[in-house]
């Protein structure tokens, strides 16, 4: 009869290395303070959770969320989890993941391959929970589809105030 190994339980369990993740879309005066009440909040979070082990807060101010590539802090924070320095990102909601389904599908699925779990906040969803990627697809089409309708929406604004003067006026010819 084979012998029986009984490993030692660890005395103190591994903190998660945790990562913020920040991003604001514009760099309106009220986006610039949610931004850095969003960057102190986590800071002081994840720095004061003795649970974790604190990496940094990656943030990028007044960029869209529509493309991953253009975020260099958000492509920063990929890097750093592959090069193993990043267990866990907490950030608060889909839509400041990104803004392009297939990204923030394409991300959250490359970092869970790594064992990371990203947590967000608004939705309380782990993206390593058994129903986590079917309610971030649909939380990630949510946030695509409303960063297209304001896309539209701001376009329709400028083109309806730059309407020549005379629209809609009649002329002297009696139109």
């Amino acid at each position: 009869m084979p012998t029986r190994i009984i490993l030692p339980k660890s005395e103190k369990p591994e903190k998660k290395r945790t990562a913020a993740y920040c991003r604001v879309s514009s760099s309106s005066e009220e986006q610039l303070r949610s931004y850095a009440a969003q960057v102190k909040f986590y800071t002081e979070m994840l720095s004061a959770d003795k649970s974790c082990e604190f990496v940094d807060v990656y943030a990028d101010e007044g960029i869209t969320g529509t493309s991953a590539k253009k975020r260099p802090q958000f492509m920063a924070m990929i890097e750093d989890c592959h090069a193993g320095k990043i267990d866990a990102i907490i950030t608060k909601s889909v839509s400041r993941f990104g803004r392009n389904t297939v990204d923030t599908l394409s991300y959250t699925r490359e970092l869970k391959a790594l064992g990371i779990d990203v947590y967000f906040e608004k939705e309380n969803l782990h993206s390593i929970s058994p129903d986590g990627e079917l309610l971030l697809t649909l939380m990630a089409a949510f946030a695509e589809s409303e960063s297209v309708s304001m896309s539209e929406n701001i376009s329709w604004g400028f083109r309806k105030r730059y309407v020549p003067a005379f629209y809609g006026k009649r002329t002297s010819r009696g139109n």
